[in-house]
């Protein structure tokens, strides 16, 4: 009754004779129950002696009402038995608002959990997976209601500022009298009493917004993800606050426009191809390297789950927390089940639904257009799970085979944004040294992972070598999808999947890069070069000023790939596709412009390539004050929470709002003229005297020291060194390993086994651009002057260690 009521009542066998006058204990005991608005309703003897023994008492004037009482003796008892017919007027529950189901957390016990689950029943390999999952949902959902039955919770309307309480508002009443006292008296003692009102009520008020905002903190300082929450919640402005709408209606639409928009896509695509190549229909002859996965131990689980994030989708039957922390308990369950799907190849039916989240693409879009949102797959947690599994074994075979394009960098170990980045303009900077004139084309693509088609996709996977259950897998992962959209405790109708992978999936970006990989082929037949992040495609296409060929084969290199584009099922869209002439200033006006399935794109003076702006000239000056503006307006928001954060959260905050911008691709600012790195060396002198409270005219240098922080430029060196040591190690992109090379001498030197890099001839670094800031002639300059110890530091970890160490003395003079 307290579940559905949210009101008590307490009744039981209390021993107190409650038909008599009471005296004593008992009278005590009664006036406590009156106190807390507690009545006692049962006025007969319910005793065979007579006496009135067992009492149940109500709320007065609450939702329960008592409409009917018998009391009937029993045979069998002393006691009679007490028959209550309860009424109960749900639209009178608290708060006036809808009410929501909720499970409690503090009931959700990991050891509970396995008690109500008791001895599971027996599991076996051979059984059909899809059963297998059925019962693990079921039983875990079980076990779940019985520790943590689902209760109603009024949803109150939120106040915007809950720290503005009964009191304050009183006294902010009297202030306003006061005020006008003050305004029309000419007594100074009248003034001076509204002038003490008046402060005290601003002192009052600052302390209850410092305190409730401070708690708020607080309750999440040992919670990182927690803390970033409630922080961006007190930054954020109010019309940054997400979808306007939660209803039904705005699920179906999003539904609607997703579904639509891919099938738009397809539709145009089909109509536009009149002959399908054969390339791209038949399978490739191909030997079967990989037929078979290896299974799964207790071990190896327990390792993905401790690895695995703890997302909960609205189709798992436990929160993915609780089953980390029951897992124990439950490895021989996860192990049958993950071993029977590799035997089988086949992924049950329930792992194959999604719930979609659409997620804005800018922050500075309009949130009520469909069309500014882009869907995020949410997907079971044992799923993932599962394709964490098949995702290991995947990567170990394309890395053996080396199959993936060496210029593809989306989602590979040891790739990143970054690297790719500074390949690039590596190769742009060199290409300029040569005195040749670079044209660089950004694709972009639309609904790239939504378009994939399933049956190319399934023939370059045998193509490349899978068969047997691995390939029945991957086609059974494929094929039987479907997703939802849910807002709030809205949901939309189920829509099935006949292309495309799901974003958000563990196996959707390997499959993409497996998808996309004849692209770099094509585009390197034509004489250019590219790199690749995901559907993220950069061409340059690098020729001389006066050359007269180029923009034909340009042209017809970018008409090949939206040819083959259109042959595998995906949309480029030239209107949002990015051109960029890098060259020296006398050889800008080259009199044409590149096409791309039929449209002309202009050269735009600068473009913005994996988050960073390039110019022309390649001299980051757009890149580095977008990056000091961004960096200035969090710390002003930043700042406003100083009162409530202690020191070591004010520098979490710091390092995820501010610090991380600044270190984003920070390698490409290593040699940056010192009128432009100052803005930034700016940003972290502010960030500094920001987290330990100096003043504005104090020296940046000992705030380094005490918060043991490299200065700005000290960092881009640190993070080069860091490529050099990956890509030496094999721990980086083969693509930066071969820009640099250990230096061998004719004869033997001492130098010889110090790791020495060879560096750049001098008819390669004509420019202080390339001498300067290329990343082939800076590696080898900035690793050579390293001492041989950390140059030959036997981890990772330990070189990074001692490179900082050795840098901040370098920096302070220590």
């Amino acid at each position: 009754m307290a579940l559905v009521s949210q009101q008590l009542i307490v009744l039981g066998d209390f021993n107190i004779h409650a038909e008599t006058t009471l005296t004593g204990a008992a009278q005590d005991f009664m006036a406590a129950m009156t106190t807390m608005g507690l009545s006692q309703i049962i006025s007969a003897p319910t005793h065979q002696a007579g006496h009135t023994l067992d009492l149940v008492f109500v709320v007065d004037g609450g939702t329960v009402r008592v409409e009917e009482q018998n009391i009937l003796p029993l045979s069998w008892s002393d006691h009679h038995l007490i028959c209550l017919s309860i009424a109960v007027s749900s639209n009178l529950r608290r708060g006036g608002g809808p009410i929501k189901m909720v499970r409690p957390r503090r009931l959700m016990d990991p050891d509970g959990l396995l008690r109500s689950l008791g001895d599971l029943p027996v599991l076996e390999t051979g059984d059909p997976v899809d059963a297998l999952a059925d019962r693990y949902n079921r039983e875990l959902a079980r076990a779940l209601d019985t520790i943590a039955p689902e209760r109603p919770l009024s949803l109150r309307r939120a106040t915007s500022t809950p720290w503005f309480t009964e009191e304050l508002a009183v006294m902010k009443r009297e202030r306003r009298g006061l005020e006008c006292i003050w305004r029309k008296s000419r007594d100074v003692s009248d003034q001076a009493r509204a002038k003490a009102a008046i402060r005290a009520y601003s002192v009052a008020l600052r302390a209850a917004r410092k305190a409730f905002t401070t708690a708020r903190i607080a309750s999440a300082a040992n919670r990182p993800s927690e803390l970033f929450r409630v922080v961006g919640e007190l930054l954020r402005p109010p019309e940054a606050q997400g979808l306007p709408d939660d209803s039904a209606t705005r699920c179906s639409d999003f539904a609607h426009h997703f579904a639509g928009k891919v099938a738009q896509i397809r539709l145009e695509l089909d109509s536009s191809l009149i002959v399908v190549p054969e390339e791209v229909t038949e399978v490739p002859v191909c030997s079967i390297l990989w037929d078979s996965f290896r299974l799964v131990l207790p071990d190896d689980v327990e390792g993905i789950l401790g690895s695995v994030r703890a997302t909960t989708c609205a189709l798992d039957p436990c929160p993915s927390w609780l089953v980390k922390l029951a897992k124990d308990g439950l490895l021989d369950w996860f192990v049958t089940i993950i071993n029977a799907s590799l035997v089988q190849g086949s992924v049950p039916s329930c792992f194959k639904q999604a719930v979609v989240k659409p997620l804005l693409k800018k922050p500075s879009l309009d949130p009520s257009i469909c069309n500014n949102y882009r869907p995020i797959s949410n997907l079971p947690f044992l799923g993932k799970v599962l394709e964490r599994v098949v995702a290991k074994q995947l990567q170990e075979f394309l890395y053996d085979t080396d199959f993936l394009d060496c210029s593809q960098s989306g989602f590979r170990p040891g790739h990143s944004t970054e690297t790719a980045l500074v390949a690039l303009v590596d190769d742009l900077r060199r290409e300029l040294d040569r005195g040749s004139v670079t044209l660089l084309v950004l694709l972009d693509i639309s609904a790239a992972f939504d378009t994939i088609d399933h049956g190319i996709l399934l023939g370059r996977l045998s193509g490349m070598g899978l068969g047997g259950t691995v390939l029945q897998w991957l086609r059974s992962f494929l094929g039987g999808r479907s997703q939802m959209v849910k807002l709030g405790d809205s949901c939309s109708d189920p829509w099935p999947l006949t292309c495309g992978v799901p974003q958000g999936s563990i196996l959707s970006p390997m499959l993409f890069n497996i998808y996309m990989k004849p692209l770099g082929e094509v585009i390197r037949s034509f004489g250019g070069r590219c790199h690749l992040y995901a559907d993220d495609t950069q061409i340059h296409y690098s020729f001389p000023s006066e050359s007269k060929e180029a923009p034909r084969m340009l042209n017809q290199c970018l008409a090949a790939v939206a040819d083959w584009m259109r042959r595998n099922k995906l949309r480029i869209n030239p209107d949002k596709t990015e051109a960029l002439l890098v060259s020296r200033a006398s050889d800008r006006g080259i009199g044409w412009q590149p096409v791309l399935d039929g449209v002309a794109l202009p050269l735009k003076s600068q473009v913005r390539s994996l988050g960073v702006l390039l110019d022309s000239a390649l001299t980051l000056e757009a890149q580095v004050s977008a990056v000091a503006g961004r960096a200035f307006a969090q710390l002003k928001l930043v700042r406003q929470l100083r009162p409530y954060l202690v020191k070591s959260d004010l520098t979490t905050v710091v390092h995820a709002l501010v610090t991380s911008r600044l270190d984003y691709c920070n390698a490409l600012y290593v040699g940056l003229p010192l009128k432009t790195a100052r803005k930034l060396q700016l940003v972290q002198r502010s960030a500094a005297r920001l987290i330990t409270g100096a003043s504005y005219r104090e020296r940046s240098t000992p705030l380094f020291k005490e918060l043991h922080w490299l200065p700005f430029t000290f960092r881009s060196q640190f993070k080069v060194n860091t490529i050099i040591y990956k890509a030496l190690n094999g721990l980086g992109p083969t693509y930066l390993r071969d820009r640099i090379s250990y230096y061998k001498p004719i004869r033997s030197l001492r130098s010889s086994g110090e790791a020495l890099l060879s560096p750049l001839p001098l008819s390669q670094a004509r420019l202080v651009g390339t001498r300067e800031r290329a990343f082939s002639a800076v590696a080898p300059r900035l690793w050579n002057s390293l001492p041989s110890e950390i140059r030959q530091a036997p981890t990772l970890l330990a070189f990074k260690k001692d490179l900082k160490t050795w840098l901040f003395r370098c920096a302070f003079g220590e």
